[in-house]
């Protein structure tokens, strides 16, 4: 166990090594630069759209990049005139001698498949004057931007990469997480009665389990409890249940972080949200931590849950 925790701390310094304090966006337009930038921004970068290269180190210094905080910048700059080029150059030499580190992303495509987008999308190229066709403007922004490609320290051709392709290519190349704990997922509990979650992009109902409700000496108390955690817990029925469920998860997790979605909702309902659908969650999360996703963990009605012993009988529906 100690050298696996040796070995998962070295490979988290490499990582750290690895990926550069700022990364500079340019590229064709239509290549993806826009999308480039929504996936550095879900890596935890600070992300600016079409800044002029002169004022990356300022900004860099507003956000606290060199302040040791750990956080990473990703700017998109539009390197088509000489002028903003040579910026660039002097740009990349001053981050230097501030000690930070620094890697510009070209992205690219074909002529023929930038042509198409902009068919598709019926947009004029941003490059293009009157009467020019977008054929022409394509070919004159690839020989304005030639110094800058050949300057990348990554080039990506994204003209046969689906998103989810290209964000997997980012994430290796930028990111200190694995795509696996990119992935963020938020498990929580939830009570019908309260009503149904809309962000949920998985919702189970447990409300045909054991109901710790009508048992008076765990009526008050919460499936954060360990007498209701058992008793939701050591039952066949949720055994079966848990076996199940985990199955589940185990196989269409995997087929999430593949497609590349940023964040994932499950949400975990019973009657009154205090009893089996908090117990649940609490396990369905340790067994998603344990698999090595990133887990926020939170109980939408525990605040609903009375917090004082009923002594009467129980009316109504259960908990």
């Amino acid at each position: 166990m100690a050298d696996e925790k040796t070995g998962q701390t070295l490979r988290d310094a490499e990582n750290r090594d690895r990926v550069p304090d700022i990364v500079i966006i340019t590229g064709m337009s239509g290549s993806g630069r826009t999308q480039a930038l929504h996936c550095f921004e879900d890596m935890g970068y600070f992300c600016i759209d079409n800044l002029p290269p002169r004022l990356v180190p300022q900004l860099a210094d507003l956000v606290g990049i060199n302040s040791g905080v750990g956080r990473h910048l990703a700017v998109t700059c539009d390197l088509r005139s000489q002028g903003l080029f040579d910026e660039l150059t002097d740009t990349i030499r001053q981050l230097g001698e501030h000690e930070l580190s620094c890697k510009l992303l070209f992205l690219d495509a074909s002529d023929e498949v930038l042509m198409r987008r902009y068919n598709e999308n019926r947009r004029r190229h941003p490059l293009a004057v009157p009467g020019e066709t977008v054929e022409h403007a394509i070919k004159r922004e690839r020989r304005q931007l030639k110094d800058a490609r050949s300057m990348a320290d990554l080039v990506i051709d994204t003209s046969r990469l689906r998103t989810s392709a290209l964000r997997t290519r980012l994430n290796t190349a930028f990111s200190e997480l694995t795509e696996q704990q990119l992935l963020d997922v938020n498990v929580f509990s939830f009570g019908f009665k309260h009503g149904m979650p809309s962000e949920a992009d998985l919702m189970i109902d447990v409300r045909f389990l054991p109901n710790p409700f009508y048992d008076p000496e765990m009526r008050h108390l919460t499936g954060n409890d360990e007498k209701v955690a058992r008793y939701v817990m050591d039952n066949k029925i949720t055994r079966d249940f848990m076996d199940a469920w985990l199955r589940l998860l185990d196989v269409a997790m995997p087929g999430y972080v593949a497609e590349g979605k940023a964040r994932l909702s499950i949400a975990v309902g019973c009657t009154g949200g205090q009893h089996r659908s908090v117990a649940i969650a609490n396990a369905t999360a340790a067994h998603l931590k344990a698999q090595g996703y990133r887990v926020n963990l939170f109980h939408r009605d525990l605040p609903e849950a009375p917090t004082a012993p009923d002594q009467g009988a129980p009316t109504g529906e259960g908990q």
